[in-house]
């Protein structure tokens, strides 16, 4: 019977579900992170499944990565209780085929280190990975498959709602690239403003990180915003959405032996 996994990649403001046949992702879901019980997560697992015309039965494992630990303990119960799996957690106590040089591992996030796993096993390091999420976070990994740590700024939903947050008259503006930097209106100028100081923001850094490293990086966007800040970017080489699942899929058949309940 063909392997199929459940990924799942739980974020502050997203939850992101996969499915894997064998090394090809057949279906992807983004989901709302929000508190929901065991039961509402498995109905919400079934339908997901049955619009991706699978069977339960076909999903032989599944794992996960979490930054909101409130959230962990009721999607491992339901895909437990529905799919009849257990869920692989990840945690820098795994295989990961890393070493982690933070000052203190455990405080790294999980998607950090999946996609610092599936940075090295798709790109040539040392690289920098960018993840557009609700935060931006760089990492870097060295020629010699070390996570050094990394950057975490806040990200461009986040900055756009603290902006119109804190200001009366500005209007709500979608994330498209204006044709000039210079905005001729309102929604240009705050369209420049965020793509074009994001690209930015995220160059300069790149560029401070190559200088503390010594050399040029190879450098990897992923996450929901990256393909629109990479067309803006001098120094973003690779845009890759889906890379933090196919670390989560990496994960797994490196330690599908060590499953743990969470």
């Amino acid at each position: 019977m063909i392997f199929m996994l459940l990924v799942v990649d739980i974020g502050n403001t997203h939850t992101v579900v996969g499915v894997f046949k064998e090394e090809e992702l057949i279906c992807h879901w983004r989901l709302r992170s929000h508190n929901r019980t065991a039961d509402e997560i498995g109905v919400y697992l079934l339908n997901l499944l049955k619009v991706g015309r699978i069977s339960t039965s076909q999903i032989k494992g599944a794992v996960m990565s979490s930054v909101v630990p409130p959230l962990d303990y009721p999607w491992a119960c339901g895909i437990k209780q529905y799919l009849n799996v257990d869920c692989l957690k990840v945690s820098s106590n795994l295989n990961l085929g890393i070493r982690i040089a933070y000052k203190n591992p455990t405080e790294v996030g999980a998607d950090r280190l999946v996609n610092a796993v599936a940075g090295i096993k798709k790109y040539h390091a040392p690289m920098i990975i960018v993840d557009f999420g609700t935060a931006i976070t760089l990492d870097v990994v060295s020629k010699d498959r070390e996570y050094l740590g990394g950057i975490i700024a806040p990200g461009l939903a986040t900055s756009v709602e603290a902006l119109f947050g804190k200001t009366a008259k500005l209007p709500k503006v979608s994330f498209d690239v204006p044709e000039t930097v210079i905005g001729k209106n309102t929604m240009e100028s705050i369209q420049s403003g965020i793509l074009y100081g994001f690209a930015g923001l995220v160059d300069h850094l790149v560029e401070k990180i190559e200088g503390e490293l010594g050399g040029e990086l190879t450098v990897i966007a992923t996450g929901g915003d990256a393909q629109k800040i990479a067309s803006l970017s001098g120094k973003i080489q690779y845009v890759d959405p889906w890379l933090t699942l196919e670390g989560l899929r990496f994960i797994y058949e490196q330690n599908a032996n060590r499953l743990e309940e969470v």
